[in-house]
């Protein structure tokens, strides 16, 4: 890695930098051959998928319980957990090459994480997983479907932080009525790691209706009584 690269992501791991790395370096062995990355992928895992995943850790409160839908190949939930090892991170994946993955690096790393095998929709997760502070989603679908899937993890007045690309703004024009009818307040977009990132990673967010009085609304579990590793 440059030096910069590298004085970059120092800045945003901090002492966890380290297991940063050591995740960067799994995927980048094993990302293609599992079907998690593209090739082309391997030699701008840093700045493309590691760092800028990893900055939007300044969207969470401290303690936050957070879900990432559809997890895949981590992104963003590990580098989450390894920038912020305060938050009650949930992974949830339906793939069950994907979940043995998440897994493999949770325990190579030895994150305090859960792994969740399922969908948000499907009716046992939301269950286990509702009450929760904050969702977030990484390339997983449009901002019309991810509204209906993981408002329905959060607590009101929780929110839903999605990581999409250039075109965000467009897409919060076009599904902000569909969010409404989800149980979502207005849609917004911000970017964050400005001073991180060549190209700051923006960000769509959507907090739920606290006037929402939805099926599965209740305060979040606290962290000493939450179940453990999903293995």
């Amino acid at each position: 890695m440059a030096g910069e690269l590298e004085d970059r992501a120092k800045r945003v791991f901090g002492d966890h930098y380290p297991k940063a790395v050591a995740f960067t370096e799994m995927l980048a062995e094993q990302g293609v051959e599992r079907g998690l990355i593209g090739p082309r992928e391997v030699d701008r895992l840093w700045d493309r998928h590691i760092l800028n995943s990893a900055v939007v850790a300044e969207l969470f409160p401290a303690g936050s319980r957070v879900v990432d839908v559809g997890s895949g190949a981590g992104l963003p939930g590990i580098p989450l957990a390894i920038a912020r090892p305060d938050l009650d991170l949930t992974l949830l994946e339906p793939m069950a090459r994907r979940v043995a993955w998440l897994t493999e690096v949770v325990d190579a790393l030895g994150l305090d994480v859960d792994v969740v095998r399922g969908r948000a929709e499907e009716g046992p997760v939301r269950e286990r997983l509702s009450g929760s502070d904050a969702v977030t989603a990484r390339a997983v679908a449009p901002l019309e479907r991810l509204a209906r899937w993981c408002l329905p993890l959060l607590r009101p007045g929780g929110r839903l932080v999605a990581l999409k690309g250039e075109s965000a703004a467009e897409e919060v024009e076009r599904d902000a009525e569909a969010v409404r009818r989800a149980g979502g307040v207005q849609p917004s977009v911000t970017t964050c790691g400005a001073g991180v990132l060549e190209v700051p990673t923006t960000v769509v967010l959507v907090e739920r209706d606290d006037t929402s009085r939805r099926a599965g609304a209740r305060r979040p579990v606290k962290a000493a009584t939450r179940p453990r590793k999903d293995r």
